[in-house]
């Protein structure tokens, strides 16, 4: 502010001067009509000067008067009945959730029931969750398809346990052929034999199954193959 107003005086007194001298005679009249509007001026100026100061301060009062970012914040976690660490942990249980929607991972029912829980709950009215609560894992969750508890498959001449659990449209794993045999005991006496035109049930893996034949198969190191002795002649 002091600056203004060393430029609205240096402004006043540069006007005056270069009037003073730009007219080499001047009557007394005209000197006096010139000291009055020049004073005049300055009034004018000195009244708005006043005014800017006026209004600088008020809105330092107000600035003064406002709260933090933080003071709002634990206003709102307040008004819903929740402190930091409860906002904490719901995002950490939304972003758990977000993954497993992602990853569609079975049984969908489960993660809607996740879902409706976390959409029951105030904290989701908070702007930093609501449209990922309330619209998007919703939208997510219509448009997962879910794959049937198990699928039919008839055997034909050549397979095996093994070679149906590696097929791409089951399990992809030859490991998990146990599952196959597991869920079809009524007509798999021996894992070794089946036969042509039985129909197996082929159960989807839960994701404990998954990860547990997929650890055996990481693991599985393939017996060294043995070696023939060249016969002597």
């Amino acid at each position: 502010m002091k600056t203004i107003r060393l430029l609205m005086l240096g402004s006043f007194f540069f006007v005056f001067a270069a009037n003073i001298f730009a007219q080499e005679e001047m009557t007394k009249e005209e000197w006096q009509s010139e000291i009055n509007r020049l004073t005049e001026k300055r009034i004018a100026l000195t009244t708005e000067l006043n005014s800017l100061k006026s209004e600088v301060a008020n809105l330092k009062k107000m600035r003064d008067g406002l709260k933090t970012f933080d003071q709002c914040i634990n206003e709102l976690y307040t008004m819903l009945g929740a402190t930091k660490a409860d906002i904490d942990n719901f995002r950490k249980q939304l972003s758990d959730l977000s993954a497993k929607i992602d990853a569609q991972e079975a049984p969908k029912a489960d993660r809607q029931a996740e879902l409706d829980a976390m959409k029951k709950n105030k904290i989701s009215a908070l702007p930093e969750f609501f449209d990922i609560v309330h619209n998007q894992l919703q939208r997510k969750l219509d448009a997962w398809i879910e794959k049937p508890k198990e699928v039919s498959y008839e055997v034909v001449k050549g397979d095996h346990l093994w070679g149906i659990a590696k097929k791409k449209e089951h399990y992809s794993n030859p490991f998990a052929w146990p599952m196959i045999y597991k869920a079809n005991r009524d007509q798999i006496k021996n894992p070794d034999l089946i036969f042509p035109k039985q129909m197996f049930q082929i159960p989807n893996l839960t994701e404990e199954e998954k990860s547990k034949y997929e650890k055996i198969r990481r693991n599985y190191k393939p017996a060294p193959a043995t070696q023939t002795q060249t016969p002597v002649n």
